[in-house]
């Protein structure tokens, strides 16, 4: 369980942070959002005191029903603020979520060294070549439709096979390509009811049958909100309830808003497997 990470391997036997940056006025949590380079690096500077192993900067909303902006305005969300981590945290390992080709690798360009996909190719398809090219680890995500479809009436005859079929399928053609560094993300309410989300998670063990990194973004998602009757500003208790529960599941990396609660999760966790260090 180790990614390359400009020319250096990442241990992901004890998992791994990732904290969420939104560079977006849309995102679903209105306090993952920064609006200027100065909020983008307190909140950065935060995450990363707090213990973030990546910070994941996203661009476009993919919350259901969002809107989709322009390349150029995506990049112009993303490469600012990319560049200005980059230079105040040379350390930092950036994660940038898009789909599109051109827009990866202009941020790794900047200083971005992760892809985080949502679409699995599907949307661009440049990107998985662009990837290769790039030689940069990638995040492989499964999502029933798009984000303006994805929760009308997903439906699945057996969600944990479907979306593990899925999965494979992409690993082949990216391995095709010689991108070896994959991290699987089952996508949690991307196309998945409320039973779907559960069921993926009380199976993810089964996810990639063992044999890549695990990413689970469950931070204060619906999956958590409606079962709970909460709102987002509530769900940090059954958000830290899931990612424990994902943790012991395999999970090797968190996506959160919340680093603090998440690293205190992982230590825990620790503790309780502390037979296999």
């Amino acid at each position: 369980m180790q990614i390359n990470i400009k020319g250096n391997l990442f241990d992901l036997s004890t998992p791994a942070v990732m904290g969420i940056l939104n560079t977006t006025p849309d995102s679903f949590y209105a306090n993952s959002r920064v609006q200027h380079l100065d909020h983008a690096l307190q909140k950065a500077d935060e995450m990363l005191n707090q213990g973030a192993d990546f910070i994941d900067i996203g661009g476009m909303s993919t919350r259901p029903g969002s809107e989709i902006p322009s390349e150029s305005e995506e990049l112009k969300r993303l490469i600012p603020v990319i560049e200005s981590l980059a230079k105040h945290f040379p350390d930092i390992v950036i994660s940038v979520d898009t789909w599109r080709s051109k827009v990866a690798k202009e941020a790794v360009q900047a200083g971005a060294s992760m892809i985080n996909d949502i679409s699995a190719g599907r949307m661009d398809e440049n990107l998985f070549s662009v990837v290769a090219e790039l030689n940069v680890p990638y995040v492989l995500m499964h999502m029933l439709g798009n984000p303006q479809t994805m929760q009308q009436n997903p439906v699945y005859e057996y969600v944990v096979i479907e979306v593990n079929r899925f999965l494979a399928d992409k690993v082949v053609e990216l391995r095709k390509l010689g991108v070896n560094d994959i991290i699987l993300d089952p996508g949690f309410g991307f196309g998945k009811t409320l039973e779907h989300n559960y069921d993926l998670l009380n199976q993810l063990d089964l996810i990639g049958y063992g044999e890549f990194p695990l990413l689970v973004g469950v931070s204060r998602k619906s999956m958590i909100k409606k079962l709970l009757n909460v709102d987002e500003e509530n769900a940090l208790n059954g958000t830290t309830a899931v990612n424990m529960i994902a943790l012991q599941k395999g999970a090797k990396i968190l996506r959160v808003h919340d680093v603090k609660e998440a690293k205190q999760t992982v230590e825990i966790w620790k503790m309780l497997n502390r037979s296999v260090y």
